[in-house]
């Protein structure tokens, strides 16, 4: 019987761990067309990282999701109730706060996953 069991390295979980802060990162500080984009693209990641053989990954993944999609759900009813003129006069205001909100605790995250020792991972199949 042959052993079909492959090894995620520490280095690449790390690594993959992030991706979803960097995302973040990345739609708050271009958030015209990305912060919408990256509404679909985070559940695609989401998708492929939660279940990742190293559990910490998905942990963080999961971290990243919430923090992402709890901002992007608090803007629904922002914006249902906003005034009529609120996207010409108030936009830059509703830009600064979502990214006082997702960029230090994206900054924190990536810290901790820096920090954090990784361990290879077996990946059977």
């Amino acid at each position: 019987m042959q052993d079909n069991q492959q090894v995620v390295s520490a280095d690449s979980a790390r690594k993959m761990a992030k991706i979803f802060y960097y995302g973040n990162i990345l739609s708050v500080l271009i958030p015209f067309p990305v912060f919408i984009l990256w509404f679909g693209a985070g559940i695609l990641v989401y998708a492929m990282f939660r279940h990742h053989p190293n559990p910490r990954v998905g942990y963080f993944t999961q971290i990243a999701a919430y923090q992402y999609y709890g901002l992007a759900g608090g803007l629904v009813p922002i914006l249902t109730f906003a005034p009529g003129d609120f996207f010409v006069n108030w936009w830059w205001a509703l830009w600064i706060l979502c990214a006082a909100i997702l960029l230090p605790l994206s900054v924190r995250q990536i810290m901790r996953v820096n920090r954090e020792v990784w361990q290879d991972t077996a990946k059977s199949h």
